[in-house]
């Protein structure tokens, strides 16, 4: 049966949580190998955190129709990047044009390494959405893709973990201030979830928590400080995030 895992905030910190009966339930681990409940429970409308704290984030470059043409390649986002629902994605001005984009994104059960095709499953906690905000104005200036992809709020995830989904053609929807910018589905990706996790733990160690971005196929628009943006994946609910300016003053708030 499917769970949905989240990361609640409260008055003691950070919470892992299952749902059940239309509330949170408080639970000992994310990635234990069943669920385990504290006693605790809270209101559905809890403030949900990012659902994971990954160490490392990795999003799969040139990975939309077509790119079937090119090898698999990957790049690095700080897990600082990593934010949840509601939280701000923050755009500094010198970096140009901007763009969300829509993905499915898998978060891992437990340390991978070398993994078959068979393993990769058993590896996966779950699914969650994932916006790869990405500085497009950086790109021809930036080949190593870090002031491209490295912005306060550039990895918005969540709402929650979903443990089971059928990853071959889920529906991704974009929207910035409640207008559809962009569709496309899993369908379309170059290089599916169980390819993408051989190839990414051939090159690398992933652990518990890890989050691959696994591509967006066409699923991306432009915003601008003061929009809202909307993602939607079938079976995964919507992450939504505004988009604010990167000011002085803000800059002392994160220092």
């Amino acid at each position: 049966m499917a769970e949905r895992l989240a990361r609640i905030a409260t008055p003691a910190g950070p919470r892992p949580v299952v749902w059940r009966e239309d509330r949170w339930c408080g639970i000992r681990s994310l990635f234990a190998p069943e669920v385990q409940l504290t006693g605790d429970t809270f209101a559905a409308d809890a403030p949900l955190l990012a659902p994971c704290e990954p160490r490392v984030i990795l999003g799969m470059a040139h990975n939309g129709p077509g790119d079937r043409r090119m090898p698999p390649q990957a790049f690095l986002k700080s897990a600082r990047t990593a934010v949840g629902p509601r939280a701000a994605i923050v755009l500094d001005a010198r970096t140009g044009a901007v763009n969300v984009e829509g993905e499915l994104a898998v978060v891992l059960r437990r340390t991978a390494r070398c993994l078959r095709s068979d393993q990769v499953p058993g590896a996966i906690l779950g699914y969650t959405i994932g916006n790869d905000v990405t500085a497009i104005g950086q790109v021809a200036f930036d080949e190593k893709m870090t002031q491209v992809k490295n912005g306060d709020g550039f990895t918005p995830l969540g709402p929650y973990i979903t443990t089971q989904l059928d990853w071959r053609d889920v529906s991704i929807e974009v929207e910035v201030n409640g207008v559809l910018r962009a569709h496309g589905s899993t369908a379309d990706l170059a290089y599916d979830v169980i390819e993408q996790l051989v190839y990414l733990s051939s090159i690398m160690t992933l652990g518990a928590g890890d989050v691959v971005l696994m591509g967006a196929p066409g699923t991306y628009a432009s915003v601008e400080p003061g929009d809202d943006v909307a993602i939607t994946l079938a079976g995964l609910g919507t992450l939504r995030n505004p988009v604010a300016a990167l000011f002085p003053q803000l800059v002392q708030e994160l220092v």
